[in-house]
Protein backbone atom coordinates (compact mmCIF):
# COMPACT_ATOMS: atom_id res chain seq x y z
CA UNK A 1 0.00 0.00 0.00
CA UNK A 2 1.48 3.49 -0.92
CA UNK A 3 1.53 5.69 1.62
CA UNK A 4 0.00 8.95 0.88
CA UNK A 5 1.91 12.35 1.86
CA UNK A 6 -1.32 13.29 4.22
CA UNK A 7 -0.32 9.92 6.05
CA UNK A 8 3.29 10.98 6.06
CA UNK A 9 2.90 13.49 7.85
CA UNK A 10 0.52 12.38 10.64
CA UNK A 11 3.41 9.41 10.88
CA UNK A 12 5.77 11.96 11.62
CA UNK A 13 3.75 14.09 13.93
CA UNK A 14 2.62 10.99 16.14
CA UNK A 15 6.73 10.00 16.25
CA UNK A 16 7.67 13.91 16.97
CA UNK A 17 4.65 13.71 19.70
CA UNK A 18 5.97 10.16 21.27
CA UNK A 19 9.05 11.48 20.97
CA UNK A 20 8.66 14.36 23.75
CA UNK A 21 7.70 11.60 26.20
CA UNK A 22 10.85 10.97 26.50
CA UNK A 23 12.35 11.57 30.29
CA UNK A 24 15.27 14.22 30.72
CA UNK A 25 18.77 12.69 30.54
CA UNK A 26 19.75 14.38 33.65
CA UNK A 27 16.61 12.62 35.53
CA UNK A 28 16.80 9.27 33.82
CA UNK A 29 20.52 8.99 34.16
CA UNK A 30 19.94 9.23 38.30
CA UNK A 31 16.96 6.58 37.91
CA UNK A 32 17.03 3.89 40.46
CA UNK A 33 15.59 1.03 38.17
CA UNK A 34 14.30 1.45 34.62
CA UNK A 35 11.51 3.85 34.17
CA UNK A 36 9.79 2.41 31.14
CA UNK A 37 9.82 -1.38 32.15
CA UNK A 38 6.88 -3.26 32.97
CA UNK A 39 6.23 -6.01 35.59
CA UNK A 40 5.34 -9.87 34.45
CA UNK A 41 3.75 -10.10 37.61
CA UNK A 42 1.33 -7.35 37.40
CA UNK A 43 0.46 -8.01 33.56
CA UNK A 44 -0.01 -11.55 34.94
CA UNK A 45 -2.68 -10.94 37.52
CA UNK A 46 -4.67 -8.78 35.26
CA UNK A 47 -4.79 -11.62 32.25
CA UNK A 48 -5.92 -14.19 35.19
CA UNK A 49 -8.47 -11.63 36.03
CA UNK A 50 -9.19 -11.28 31.99
CA UNK A 51 -9.91 -14.96 32.13
CA UNK A 52 -11.71 -15.09 35.51
CA UNK A 53 -14.36 -12.16 34.32
CA UNK A 54 -14.27 -12.38 30.48
CA UNK A 55 -14.68 -8.55 29.45
CA UNK A 56 -17.69 -7.88 26.42
CA UNK A 57 -16.50 -4.66 25.79
CA UNK A 58 -16.34 -3.59 22.14
CA UNK A 59 -12.62 -4.58 21.29
CA UNK A 60 -13.80 -8.46 22.83
CA UNK A 61 -17.13 -8.37 20.93
CA UNK A 62 -15.21 -7.31 17.59
CA UNK A 63 -12.68 -9.87 17.91
CA UNK A 64 -14.98 -12.35 18.62
CA UNK A 65 -17.29 -11.61 15.83
CA UNK A 66 -14.12 -11.73 13.21
CA UNK A 67 -12.58 -14.91 13.91
CA UNK A 68 -13.70 -17.99 13.03
CA UNK A 69 -14.44 -21.30 15.05
CA UNK A 70 -10.99 -22.51 16.22
CA UNK A 71 -9.48 -19.63 13.29
CA UNK A 72 -6.03 -18.29 13.29
CA UNK A 73 -5.35 -14.78 15.86
CA UNK A 74 -2.19 -12.78 15.59
CA UNK A 75 -1.54 -10.57 18.87
CA UNK A 76 0.77 -8.11 19.15
CA UNK A 77 2.09 -6.61 22.16
CA UNK A 78 0.38 -9.76 24.01
CA UNK A 79 1.86 -9.33 27.14
CA UNK A 80 1.00 -12.67 29.00
CA UNK A 81 -2.32 -12.90 26.54
CA UNK A 82 -5.33 -10.62 28.19
CA UNK A 83 -6.64 -9.05 25.00
CA UNK A 84 -6.39 -12.51 23.12
CA UNK A 85 -6.89 -15.65 25.87
CA UNK A 86 -10.31 -14.96 27.16
CA UNK A 87 -11.49 -16.26 23.37
CA UNK A 88 -9.87 -19.59 23.92
CA UNK A 89 -12.91 -21.02 22.89
CA UNK A 90 -12.40 -20.13 19.50
CA UNK A 91 -8.93 -20.03 18.93
CA UNK A 92 -7.24 -22.66 16.70
CA UNK A 93 -3.70 -21.39 16.89
CA UNK A 94 -2.24 -18.10 18.85
CA UNK A 95 0.38 -15.92 17.32
CA UNK A 96 1.71 -13.96 20.30
CA UNK A 97 4.22 -11.45 19.31
CA UNK A 98 6.24 -9.30 22.15
CA UNK A 99 9.11 -7.56 23.09
CA UNK A 100 9.59 -9.43 26.48
CA UNK A 101 10.96 -13.23 27.27
CA UNK A 102 8.93 -13.47 30.32
CA UNK A 103 5.53 -11.82 29.45
CA UNK A 104 5.58 -14.63 26.42
CA UNK A 105 6.25 -17.41 29.11
CA UNK A 106 3.70 -16.51 30.89
CA UNK A 107 1.12 -16.22 27.70
CA UNK A 108 2.79 -19.89 27.06
CA UNK A 109 1.98 -21.10 29.99
CA UNK A 110 -1.66 -20.24 30.19
CA UNK A 111 -2.41 -21.06 26.92
CA UNK A 112 -0.92 -24.72 27.49
CA UNK A 113 -3.44 -25.16 30.53
CA UNK A 114 -6.45 -23.55 28.43
CA UNK A 115 -5.55 -26.22 25.92
CA UNK A 116 -4.63 -23.12 22.89
CA UNK A 117 -1.89 -23.90 20.16
CA UNK A 118 0.55 -21.14 20.48
CA UNK A 119 3.84 -19.77 18.61
CA UNK A 120 5.39 -16.92 20.57
CA UNK A 121 7.88 -14.86 18.76
CA UNK A 122 10.10 -12.99 20.78
CA UNK A 123 10.51 -9.33 19.09
CA UNK A 124 9.33 -6.35 18.24
CA UNK A 125 6.29 -5.69 15.50
CA UNK A 126 7.05 -5.35 12.42
CA UNK A 127 10.80 -6.36 12.65
CA UNK A 128 9.23 -10.00 13.18
CA UNK A 129 6.15 -10.02 10.93
CA UNK A 130 7.79 -12.26 8.51
CA UNK A 131 8.20 -14.67 11.31
CA UNK A 132 4.40 -15.37 11.66
CA UNK A 133 1.91 -16.19 8.57
CA UNK A 134 -1.33 -14.41 7.52
CA UNK A 135 -3.80 -14.45 10.60
CA UNK A 136 -7.90 -14.30 10.54
CA UNK A 137 -7.96 -11.73 12.89
CA UNK A 138 -5.28 -9.31 15.19
CA UNK A 139 -5.37 -7.60 17.72
CA UNK A 140 -2.74 -4.87 19.16
CA UNK A 141 -3.84 -3.52 22.77
CA UNK A 142 -2.12 -1.31 25.03
CA UNK A 143 0.43 -1.11 22.55
CA UNK A 144 1.10 1.89 20.07
CA UNK A 145 2.13 4.31 22.31
CA UNK A 146 5.23 2.65 22.66
CA UNK A 147 5.38 2.38 19.09
CA UNK A 148 7.62 5.54 17.18
CA UNK A 149 6.94 4.43 13.83
CA UNK A 150 3.29 3.68 13.68
CA UNK A 151 2.44 3.59 10.10
CA UNK A 152 4.71 1.14 9.29
CA UNK A 153 3.24 -0.96 12.54
CA UNK A 154 -0.44 -0.57 11.61
CA UNK A 155 0.58 -1.52 7.34
CA UNK A 156 2.48 -4.69 8.61
CA UNK A 157 -0.54 -5.55 10.95
CA UNK A 158 -2.90 -5.16 8.12
CA UNK A 159 -0.47 -7.65 5.31
CA UNK A 160 -0.44 -9.91 8.04
CA UNK A 161 -4.15 -9.98 8.76
CA UNK A 162 -6.38 -11.87 6.35
CA UNK A 163 -9.97 -10.50 8.02
CA UNK A 164 -10.41 -7.65 11.02
CA UNK A 165 -7.49 -5.86 12.75
CA UNK A 166 -8.59 -4.76 16.28
CA UNK A 167 -6.47 -1.99 17.96
CA UNK A 168 -7.37 -0.74 21.71
CA UNK A 169 -5.39 2.28 23.37
CA UNK A 170 -6.30 4.78 26.10
CA UNK A 171 -7.55 7.99 25.29
CA UNK A 172 -3.99 9.40 26.37
CA UNK A 173 -0.87 8.45 27.24
CA UNK A 174 -1.11 6.15 29.86
CA UNK A 175 1.43 7.94 31.82
CA UNK A 176 -0.71 10.92 31.77
CA UNK A 177 -1.99 10.41 35.45
CA UNK A 178 1.89 11.07 36.56
CA UNK A 179 1.87 14.38 35.14
CA UNK A 180 0.99 16.40 38.65
CA UNK A 181 3.86 14.44 40.58
CA UNK A 182 6.38 15.04 37.70
CA UNK A 183 5.78 18.79 37.97
CA UNK A 184 5.80 18.47 42.06
CA UNK A 185 9.03 16.76 41.74
CA UNK A 186 11.14 17.64 39.53
CA UNK A 187 9.38 20.68 37.97
CA UNK A 188 8.62 18.67 34.43
CA UNK A 189 6.07 19.33 32.52
CA UNK A 190 4.74 16.34 30.46
CA UNK A 191 3.17 16.16 27.20
CA UNK A 192 -0.56 16.38 26.20
CA UNK A 193 -0.14 14.43 22.89
CA UNK A 194 -0.37 11.91 20.96
CA UNK A 195 -3.75 11.28 21.83
CA UNK A 196 -6.47 8.23 20.26
CA UNK A 197 -7.50 10.52 17.73
CA UNK A 198 -3.89 10.53 16.35
CA UNK A 199 -3.47 7.14 15.85
CA UNK A 200 -7.43 6.92 14.18
CA UNK A 201 -6.32 9.90 12.38
CA UNK A 202 -3.21 7.98 11.00
CA UNK A 203 -4.96 4.68 10.63
CA UNK A 204 -7.72 6.42 7.94
CA UNK A 205 -5.10 8.56 6.44
CA UNK A 206 -3.29 4.94 5.46
CA UNK A 207 -6.92 3.93 3.62
CA UNK A 208 -8.20 2.16 6.25
CA UNK A 209 -11.88 2.16 6.76
CA UNK A 210 -11.48 2.82 10.46
CA UNK A 211 -14.47 2.06 13.23
CA UNK A 212 -13.86 3.50 16.66
CA UNK A 213 -15.86 2.96 19.99
CA UNK A 214 -15.07 4.33 23.50
CA UNK A 215 -15.64 3.51 26.62
CA UNK A 216 -14.91 3.94 30.29
CA UNK A 217 -12.01 1.25 31.15
CA UNK A 218 -13.43 -1.77 32.72
CA UNK A 219 -10.54 -1.65 35.43
CA UNK A 220 -9.47 0.39 38.12
CA UNK A 221 -5.78 1.46 37.30
CA UNK A 222 -4.72 0.61 40.97
CA UNK A 223 -6.53 -0.63 43.64
CA UNK A 224 -4.96 1.16 47.06
CA UNK A 225 -2.69 4.34 47.11
CA UNK A 226 0.20 2.06 48.46
CA UNK A 227 -0.29 0.48 45.05
CA UNK A 228 -0.24 3.22 43.12
CA UNK A 229 2.87 5.00 45.08
CA UNK A 230 4.75 1.77 44.34
CA UNK A 231 4.29 2.25 40.62
CA UNK A 232 4.68 6.34 41.01
CA UNK A 233 7.92 6.25 42.59
CA UNK A 234 10.00 3.84 39.48
CA UNK A 235 8.05 5.97 36.84
CA UNK A 236 8.99 9.01 37.90
CA UNK A 237 12.36 8.24 38.78
CA UNK A 238 12.49 8.13 42.74
CA UNK A 239 14.20 5.99 45.20
CA UNK A 240 11.65 3.75 46.18
CA UNK A 241 12.92 4.62 50.36
CA UNK A 242 10.16 7.83 49.27
CA UNK A 243 7.35 5.32 48.59
CA UNK A 244 5.37 6.72 51.13
CA UNK A 245 6.50 10.23 50.13
CA UNK A 246 5.10 9.63 47.10
CA UNK A 247 1.62 8.24 48.54
CA UNK A 248 1.04 11.24 50.59
CA UNK A 249 2.10 13.84 47.73
CA UNK A 250 -0.66 11.98 45.98
CA UNK A 251 -3.54 12.27 48.01
CA UNK A 252 -2.44 16.18 48.66
CA UNK A 253 -2.59 16.76 44.70
CA UNK A 254 -6.29 15.00 44.81
CA UNK A 255 -4.62 12.25 42.81
CA UNK A 256 -6.31 9.67 44.24
CA UNK A 257 -8.42 7.67 43.51
CA UNK A 258 -7.32 8.28 40.24
CA UNK A 259 -9.88 8.26 37.37
CA UNK A 260 -10.59 5.38 35.37
CA UNK A 261 -9.36 6.00 31.71
CA UNK A 262 -11.33 6.10 28.60
CA UNK A 263 -10.39 3.35 26.43
CA UNK A 264 -10.65 3.54 22.48
CA UNK A 265 -11.27 0.58 20.20
CA UNK A 266 -10.23 1.38 16.55
CA UNK A 267 -10.93 -1.40 14.18
CA UNK A 268 -11.21 -2.36 10.41
CA UNK A 269 -11.62 -4.83 8.13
Amino acid sequence: MLVSMDAEELAARWRDRLDSWAIPHEILAQAPVDPWSHSPERFGTRTDRALAEPDDGPTMTRLAEALPEKGTLLDVGSGPGASSLPLHARIGHLYAVDTSGPMLEGLAARAEKLGVPVTTVEGRWPDVADQVPSADAAVAAHVVYNVPDLADFLLALDARTQGRVVLELPHRHPMSWMTPLWQHFHGVDRPVRPIAEDCVALAAALGFNVQVEEREAPLERFTSLEELAASAVRRVCLDPSRTEEVARTAAELGMWPVPRDRWVTIWWE
